[in-house]
């Protein structure tokens, strides 16, 4: 008996390939039913991101009188956020948010950059600017229309199953899982951890596996995905966010009449806008529900010079690369403190 091994890249082909596929079918059954939006997204139905999708569901149906049909699938049904992004980019797929925010403008990065955004007030202020539209403005290069940026889950905070984590140092030998983004795994090597990119719907078995031995994520993220129930230690720097925009597919927001597209694009801001709040205002009613099971590390003051001072190699490596300027930071940061619009 001869057996033949899939290696993991061709499983990944097999895998994408069935979902444009069966996406392809959905479309077909509904040529007739108007214009339909089909958008997923890595996170259950129950998490923040989710709902309010959901709510963009509900209100784009009603405001088009049935005109843009919206189908939702979450929980990574289609696809990690890599593979959620590539059927954006084919059509086959017309909208997700995540991670993957560089295929729709590079641009977007800097805002992820370590300790860029102190607050809440500050992230929110540099997303509703006028220097943040230029960068929604640039992804129509790329093929990706976006109506308007949130904030990505609120601030990241650190678990691990080894010690507590209170000063860069203790990174040290720690195989810490970031996302699959350049600007998290500069950081995670400033702060002396070793990286491992793995997405998020993987990172439960890998703790449970030792396979890692901690990750960050915002609390939304953290509590969603139950890294809680595998990790005893959780560290709150509030290093980084990141943008949220709502990436949509350029050819198929073209085809859509002014009059749906001006409806669209308002249901979306307002979406966006529903989605910070809740972040915003469950931030903290998160980080109390995960002390019921990990033991919680604030990072404050003093005690967080030492990790300020250990990420000025990531700003370097980006400005070193070309991907944005010292200028385009020192705006970005005039802006969050309120400084110049």
């Amino acid at each position: 008996m001869e057996f033949h091994v899939i290696n993991r890249s061709h499983y990944d082909k097999i895998q994408f390939l069935l979902t444009v596929v069966l996406l392809f079918f959905i479309s077909c059954g509904e040529k007739n039913s108007g214009y339909v939006f089909k958008y997923s997204n890595e996170q259950p139905e129950s998490a923040i991101r989710s709902q309010s999708m959901l709510y963009f569901k509900e209100r784009l149906e009603k405001e088009t009188n049935g005109k843009i049909k919206v189908e939702l699938f979450f929980g990574g049904i289609l696809g990690n956020e890599r593979e959620l992004m590539d059927l954006v980019s084919t059509g086959a797929l017309q909208s997700t948010r995540g991670g993957f925010f560089n295929d729709a403008n590079p641009k977007y990065n800097l805002l992820t950059l370590p300790f860029l955004i102190a607050d809440w007030d500050q992230a929110q202020r540099l997303v509703g600017s006028s220097f943040m539209d230029s960068i929604n403005n640039g992804a129509r290069a790329n093929g990706f229309h976006i109506p308007a940026t949130g904030i990505s889950q609120g601030f990241r905070a650190h678990t691990n199953n080894k010690k507590p984590i209170l000063h860069p140092r203790d990174f040290k030998g720690l195989k810490m899982r970031v996302p699959m983004q350049e600007v998290f795994i500069q950081t995670a090597k400033a702060f002396g951890s070793n990286p491992q990119e793995l997405a998020a719907i993987d990172i439960y078995q890998a703790l449970q596996t030792g396979v890692i031995d901690g990750q960050d994520n915002p609390p939304s993220n953290i509590w969603d995905f139950k890294m809680h129930e595998v990790s005893k230690y959780l560290t709150v720097t509030n290093y980084a966010t990141g943008p949220d925009p709502f990436m949509v597919n350029l050819d198929w927001y073209n085809k859509l009449p002014p009059d749906l597209q001006k409806i669209f694009n308002r249901v979306a801001k307002e979406t966006m806008a529903k989605s910070d709040q809740m972040y915003r205002s469950k931030e903290m009613e998160y980080l109390d529900q995960l002390s019921e099971y990990l033991e919680i590390n604030y990072i404050t003051g003093d005690a967080l010079t030492p990790f300020e001072n250990s990420v000025k190699p990531v700003y370097d490596y980006f400005i070193e690369r070309g991907m944005f300027t010292m200028d385009e930071i020192e705006i970005a940061k005039n802006i969050a403190k309120g400084s110049s619009q």
